[in-house]
């Protein structure tokens, strides 16, 4: 095997062609839960496209409130893209070799999509605060304009942290094992396959996973704690229930994709418990499922776009079922016009 090397403050950095993803080694019926897998990035990108397009053809769902939605649509999509194809190709095609760019794009993609979709849930948490603790100024304050901004700060900060975190990983020397006992390219375990010092990739590691982990789930608990604050000060029960109504979904959501990602990463970085098979199958299912569920709990809960997806759902069947008897027309007429040429011969 001939590698990559070069020169880096007079020490020698040595870069392998690849990595070799060694996922699920003795997980029973894998082919069970690849076919699940499957299933779910298949709902992911049906529900979640149905409902990026429903919102961008309709423009009165031109609001803050349903931009901060499509932001979310679209973070979905891609982050299971980033992952669930590259394991289905690994269990058909029985090829786990990663070339080491690749790797490294996908880690890049995958931590920059999981962290936009810890920050998506603190933004939407922050289209409640302000709807439901000032109704009044909601308009004025949580415009398009605003939203457009906190998103974009949002994308800029994740990707600029997720771009620092991968290129201090090209410091490393890999002269050693090339196995990645990982489903993807994962920051820990190809970090620890180096035989120089992986310090400051630890570090920055555990810094930014509680900072993305942390920081939006604590901007979650204090928005909810003003809002819970808000609705008990309504004099109207009625007001209190609608107001909490709306807040449901969205903490089923954040339940889903927190709860599980801070329990593992917690005994993964903290507490050093490893058990392959099943620490591989808990970050695969909080990273996978939250996608799927996202458009289902949330998003098509929502009257507004389950309204027009319906409609949009029926307005596709009418013109389908337009086009098939139109078709069939067709076909009658062209059929008789060949029995009345073979009456005439």
């Amino acid at each position: 095997m001939s590698f990559l090397k070069s020169a880096l403050n007079d020490s020698v950095i040595i870069h392998p062609p690849g990595f070799y993803i060694i996922a699920f080694p003795t997980l029973p019926f894998i082919s069970v839960y690849i076919i699940f897998l499957a299933f779910v990035y298949v709902v992911t990108v049906m529900f979640n496209c149905l409902v990026i397009f429903t919102i961008t053809s309709n423009r009165c769902l031109h609001t803050s409130k349903f931009l901060a939605v499509v932001n979310l649509a679209v973070i979905d999509v891609i982050l299971n893209t980033s992952t669930i194809p590259a394991m289905i190709k690994i269990f058909l095609f029985k090829d786990n070799f990663v070339p080491f760019n690749l790797c490294f794009v996908q880690m890049f993609v995958y931590y920059s999509f999981g962290t936009l979709e810890s920050f998506a849930l603190a933004v939407l948490a922050y289209d409640r605060l302000i709807a439901i603790c000032f109704p009044l100024r909601q308009n004025s304050i949580n415009t398009l304009r605003s939203m457009s901004c906190i998103i974009g700060l949002c994308w800029c900060f994740a990707l600029s942290i997720c771009a620092f975190a991968v290129i201090i990983m090209t410091r490393l020397s890999f002269c050693n094992s090339l196995n990645v006992f990982s489903y993807f390219c994962d920051y820990e375990p190809v970090f620890k396959l180096a035989c120089n010092d992986y310090t400051l990739q630890w570090s920055v590691a555990s810094v930014l996973s509680s900072l993305i982990l942390g920081g939006p789930f604590a901007f979650i608990f204090l928005s909810y704690i003003i809002i819970l604050v808000t609705v008990f000060r309504m004099k109207s029960l009625n007001s209190r229930v609608k107001a909490l109504a709306t807040c449901v979904e969205h903490l089923i959501i954040v339940a889903i994709f927190y709860i599980p990602l801070i329990t593992i990463f917690s005994i993964s970085f903290y507490m050093k418990y490893t058990d392959p098979d099943r620490s591989l199958l808990s970050l695969s299912l909080a990273s996978c499922v939250p996608p799927c569920i996202n458009p289902i709990v949330y998003s098509l809960k929502t009257k507004e776009i389950r309204t027009r997806a319906l409609a949009l759902v029926r307005t596709n069947k009418i013109n389908a079922d337009q086009y098939r008897k139109a078709c069939l027309r067709v076909l009658a007429i062209t059929v008789c016009l060949e029995c009345k040429v073979a009456n005439d011969r």
